[in-house]
């Protein structure tokens, strides 16, 4: 047993381990976490840890430039944290007991409509904004970051962004800094982006969320073997990374020392997650830590995050964290009546708190993926990512709670259904902002195009003109359908082109609760 000891302090990562070598007390600052964590370590996960602990030693040595492997020490240590917090779970067997979780009370979600409307202009000096900004293309078929597909007027989700930002910083006269959250993917090609805004009055930062090693499923070992090790072997480990990442980075501080105390978060592909002033107004006077935006369930929303009382305590679960028997009642829209935007307001003290605590031990979503094998006839390789969710650190600041937002600022663009919307008359532009028509009655369409529309490419070959949607309420597209110029569509319309067949939608067409098959006969819906 003493063996298995002396191996466990050997795998503590540095700024988990005794400070005093002698009699091995932890200090108190850490809360004694990692004590109250060793007494759940059974041999097997204790040999693990070991083991894991040793590979990424191995892996920092192989670091050549000394400021670089400090720095990737620091995140390597950061990773051995959430690995031994993956063993202990599973060792445990640690699941949301489902009998303790009830639908949040009146004082842990509130009413966006209740909100003060004051003059908050003065709180703007005090924010800043940040996008995540780790996410590639390529679920739409393009290459490179996702925040520069073109999504309206010529103009990208980062062109849009900037302009808002340039928007409110003229408007009010202050100085709001725009930070983005890259990742090894995005890195590269956004700072080569972003110099085109070197004219712009916006003060634009970056930082990267960490580089964590895959795990490989059978060893539990990292797939990387060195620190160059090919691009595939690391993953960014999803956007509950921002809180080290950015506290890392220095500009956490930097932030503080400028004056700024809240950070208004969001994901770079969600159109409707704008500066709201009633928010940041109500941010400030509730002296809360931490507020998500929440939006009311539709039947397109039931797998999104949600927001729950867990024994008096405000959590957020994700469909991932729960049972089989229990996702139909997670999906229920009379029970769990909200899901999270993923818009979150930070204080930005409080983050520095709670990193330099130790304090965050976000649920760990544990995805797994396969490595394409090196070789003809060798087989895939399966690993595992270790993620965690930004709402997930609700429980770890103060005052948190939610605030149940209009649907406009949840606007996210995923797939080319979304895409179509966002391009179509329904809305207009205004400084960098989509705006609904205001003869538009009741909630936006709901669009559903095919593989044929996969891709971004595809989606503008069949769709070269987007059709007039204002009185649209379902549009399906399925097969090899084209549009020509100039069509409306209202009520509920429905075309599909079976396979082999190919629907030419003549220039001008109005069609109004139909259903269009190969033959192009128009049927009444």
């Amino acid at each position: 047993m003493a063996d298995v000891t002396s191996k466990l302090k050997e795998a503590l990562p540095q700024h988990l381990k005794p400070s005093n070598g002698a009699d091995g007390a932890f200090p108190k600052k850490h809360h004694g976490k990692s004590q109250s964590h060793m007494a759940f370590e059974n041999t097997s996960t204790s040999v693990a840890a070991s083991q894991m602990r040793n590979a990424l030693n191995a892996l920092t040595d192989t670091v050549k430039d000394p400021e670089e492997k400090k720095r990737f020490e620091t995140e390597m240590d950061n990773f051995f944290a959430l690995f031994r917090r993956y063993l202990n779970d599973k060792a445990k067997g640690n699941q949301v007991s489902w009998d303790r979780i009830a639908p949040p009370n009146p004082q842990q979600v509130q009413d966006y409509n209740t909100l003060p409307e004051g003059n908050a202009v003065e709180f703007l000096n005090k924010l800043a904004v940040l996008k995540l900004n780790g996410g590639l293309g390529t679920s739409m078929g393009c290459v490179g970051p996702k925040s520069v597909i073109e999504v309206r007027d010529g103009m990208s989700f980062l062109d849009l962004s900037v302009r808002q930002i340039e928007y409110l910083n003229r408007t009010y006269n202050v100085n709001v800094p725009f930070i983005l959250m890259n990742s090894f993917n995005t890195d590269s090609d956004t700072k080569n982006i972003i110099k085109k805004y070197e004219g712009h009055n916006v003060d634009i930062m970056t930082f990267n969320q960490s580089r964590y090693p895959r795990v490989l499923k059978d060893s539990l070992l990292p797939a990387p073997k060195s620190y160059d090790s090919q691009i595939s072997d690391w993953y960014p480990p999803g956007h509950g990374d921002v809180f080290e990442s950015l506290y890392n980075s220095g500009i956490l501080d930097q932030l503080i020392e400028r004056g700024v105390e809240i950070i208004f978060l969001s994901n770079a592909d969600n159109l409707g997650a704008v500066v709201d002033l009633r928010i940041l107004q109500h941010m400030v006077e509730s002296k809360a830590e931490y507020i998500m935006e929440l939006t009311d369930k539709t039947k397109a929303d039931v797998k999104g995050g949600t927001i729950i009382d867990y024994e008096d305590s405000v959590r957020l679960l994700e469909i991932a964290q729960v049972a089989k028997e229990h996702v139909n009642e997670f999906k229920s829209i009379k029970k769990f009546k909200y899901f999270n935007t993923n818009n979150i307001w930070l204080n930005a003290k409080a983050i520095k708190r709670v990193v330099e605590n130790n304090e965050l031990e976000m649920e760990i979503i544990p995805n797994n993926k396969s490595i394409p094998a090196d070789k003809k006839g060798e087989s895939d390789l399966s690993i595992v990512q270790l993620e965690t969710a930004v709402g997930a650190a609700i429980r770890h600041f103060g005052n948190a709670h939610g605030v149940n937002v209009p649907r406009r600022r949840f606007l996210p663009v995923k797939t080319c259904s979304d895409l179509m919307l966002v391009k179509s008359d329904l809305y207009t532009l205004q400084h960098g902002q989509l705006v609904i028509d205001p003869n538009r009655f009741g909630p936006a369409p709901l669009i559903k195009l095919g593989n044929d529309f996969k891709k971004v490419s595809d989606f503008q070959k069949h769709i070269p003109s987007i059709p007039k949607i204002v009185e649209l309420d379902h549009l399906t597209i399925t097969g090899a359908v084209n549009l020509g110029s100039n069509v409306t569509m209202k009520g509920t319309v429905i075309i599909v082109a079976t396979e082999g067949s190919t629907i030419d939608v003549p220039p001008g067409s109005v069609l109004e609760n139909v259903v269009v098959q190969g033959s192009l006969r128009l049927l009444e819906h």
